[in-house]
């Protein structure tokens, strides 16, 4: 009893902390500069191992940037579909970058390892780079081109693998 009521608060606490991080990228007054047709702005962020990842560093690749959380029931349930994406685009020039906002290493990895997930996660620990994006919930999606335009923007989860497949038919070549 004890650890489900610590469970509960854990989440609660989660999805509070994820709602102040959404709220302060739908409450920022200044406009984002990731819009669709513009080129995507540059970020570098750490992966699960503390190493950093930025996005100009796969210049000519098309990208799929996902930006999640796991108290997010609708993250969630896109998780597979995405993890389905990537394990049949690994050896492709797509670039998938899986980008958690606020929560620490240990809970996305333990996530990742109760999902049977391999996606490769990255972390927005202060939230910084969905307010550039101009995120107004999660998850939401940017499909960018090789010359690193954003083609398409999707807020909401996909509801099916064959859904992502169309979009990322925008962006491959």
């Amino acid at each position: 009893m004890r650890n489900k009521l610590t469970k509960v608060i854990i989440t609660a606490l989660a999805l509070f902390t994820l709602s102040l991080l959404i709220t302060s990228c739908a409450g920022d007054s200044s406009s984002p500069t990731a819009t669709v047709g513009r080129k995507a702005p540059d970020f570098t962020l750490p992966d699960l191992d503390g190493e950093s990842v930025s996005l100009s560093g796969f210049s000519g690749r098309p990208l799929l940037v996902n930006f999640w959380n796991t108290g997010c029931p609708p993250c969630r349930h896109e998780m597979p579909y995405l993890d389905e994406v990537y394990d049949e685009q690994q050896d492709t020039e797509l670039v998938m970058l899986i980008v958690n906002i606020g929560e620490s290493s240990a809970t996305i990895r333990d996530f990742l390892q109760d999902n049977d997930l391999s996606l490769p996660v990255i972390i927005d620990t202060d939230g910084a780079v969905a307010r550039t994006y101009g995120l107004s919930g999660i998850p939401t999606t940017f499909f960018i081109d090789g010359d690193g335009i954003i083609e398409s923007r999707v807020i909401g989860a996909f509801p099916s693998k064959e859904v992502i497949d169309i979009r990322l038919s925008e962006i491959m070549h």
